[in-house]
C-alpha cells in the first residue's frame, strides 16, 4: 500500500474539524499512486480525498498545483477540487507533511482503453488545454529537455544494469534530441502525466481527471505526445493506430492542431518517451527492494522510443485521419 506516513486518529480528527466537515466516519490508505501518501476520508459531509505530500514533491510548487485544480474545476473540467479550510486555506500540514483535501472523484481508470476511452481522453486534454488559458500562475517544466542531461547523470554509470548498452542509447538520444527540440509551438498549461490511471470513467463515459502534481507549462502538442505513448501501444508494445487515431480526433473535435503541432508530432513523441525512460530508470535503480511501491519497468519505455525514432510524419500517427 502507497501510505508512506501514518496519521494519528485524534489527528486526523482534528484536522477535518478545522474544515467544518463533521466526524470522520472512515479513513482508508490508498494503494495506488507511488509520489505521495493518499487515504479515502469519509466524513459526516462525505467523502474526500486527504492527500500528504512526501519529498519528491517541492513544497513551493504546491499552490501552483492546487490552485490550478481550482481554476480548472470553475472552468467545468471534472477533476478533484481542492477545500478550503474555515479560514479559506487550501494547503495546511499533518503528521509533519504539507497536506490537503480535495473532492471524491467517482469512478475507475480503465487497465485495456479502447478507442473510445481514447476519444473521450483527447477531447478531454484539449479542454483542460483550453481552460488553463486564463491560468495566471506559471510553473517550469522540470523534466523537459533542459532537464535530461542532469537527471540522466544521477545514474549514467550504472545505467546498463538496467539493460546492455542503455547508457549508449540514452546518450544518443540527448544528442538528437535536444538540439532538435522544436520552438515557437503553442504553449500554456498541461497535465504532463495523463496516464490511464489518471483518468477517470463511468462505463465509457470520462468522469474525471486526477493527479495533477506533473502539471506545469509547454508545448499543448507535447501532452498529446505523452497520451500517445501512454494510451496507445498494446501490452506487447506495439502501437495500435486506431487509439491514436481516436485520440488526435477527439482533440481535434475541440482544439485543431497548428500545422507546426502536427509536424513536430514524432519528436514530441520520441521525447516524451525519453522523458519516462529517464525517470523510471532513475526510479529503478535508486528505490530500494524493501519499498512499499515497485517502480515500473523502465525499458517499457525503450520500445515505445525505438517506435517513435522510426517515426517520420504525423500521418503514422492517423493524424490525417483524424482531421
Amino acid at each position: 500500500m502507497a501510505v508512506y506516513t501514518e496519521v494519528a486518529d485524534d489527528d486526523l480528527a482534528r484536522f477535518i474539524d478545522s474544515y467544518g466537515l463533521g466526524e470522520v466516519l472512515s479513513c482508508k490508505g490508498i494503494a495506488e499512486g507511488v509520489e505521495n501518501t493518499n487515504f479515502l476520508v469519509h466524513t459526516g459531509h462525505g467523502r474526500y480525498i486527504l492527500t500528504l505530500y512526501e519529498k519528491r514533491v517541492r513544497r513551493e510548487d504546491l499552490p501552483f498545483f492546487l490552485g490550478l485544480m481550482e481554476h480548472l474545476a470553475k472552468a467545468g473540467i471534472s477533476c478533484p477540487t481542492p477545500v478550503r479550510d474555515r479560514r479559506g486555506v487550501i494547503l495546511n500540514e499533518l503528521a509533519g507533511r504539507p497536506a490537503a483535501l480535495v473532492t471524491f472523484l467517482d469512478g475507475i481508470w480503465i487497465r485495456r482503453p479502447r478507442p473510445e476511452h481514447c476519444l473521450a481522453v483527447g477531447e478531454a486534454l484539449a479542454k483542460l488545454h483550453l481552460a488553463g488559458r486564463s491560468y495566471a500562475e506559471a510553473r517550469e517544466n522540470a523534466l523537459g529537455p533542459t532537464g535530461w542531461q542532469a537527471l540522466f547523470q544521477r545514474f549514467e554509470a550504472r545505467a546498463d544494469e538496467v539493460a546492455p548498452g542503455l547508457g549508449a542509447e540514452i546518450r544518443r538520444e540527448l544528442a538528437e534530441l535536444v538540439p532538435s527540440w522544436p520552438k515557437g509551438l503553442p504553449a500554456g498549461v498541461i497535465h504532463a502525466d495523463l496516464f490511464p490511471d489518471n483518468v477517470f470513467f463511468r462505463g465509457s463515459k470520462l468522469s474525471g481527471l486526477i493527479d495533477f502534481y506533473f502539471a506545469c507549462n509547454d508545448f499543448l502538442a507535447y501532452d498529446i505526445a505523452v497520451c500517445l505513448n501512454a494510451w496507445c501501444f498494446e501490452p506487447d508494445f506495439a502501437f495500435n493506430i486506431t487509439k491514436s487515431r481516436a485520440l488526435l480526433k477527439g482533440y481535434g473535435a475541440v482544439r485543431e492542431l497548428q500545422p507546426a503541432e502536427q509536424a513536430a508530432l514524432p519528436v514530441l513523441a520520441r521525447g516524451a518517451a525519453l522523458r519516462f525512460l529517464l525517470t523510471r530508470a532513475h526510479d529503478w535503480l535508486h528505490t530500494s527492494e524493501h519499498a512499499l511501491v515497485k517502480p515500473h519497468n523502465p525499458l517499457d519505455y525503450l520500445r515505445r522510443l525505438r517506435f517513435h525514432r522510426a517515426t517520420r510524419s504525423a500521418g503514422e500517427y492517423g493524424l490525417e485521419a483524424a482531421r
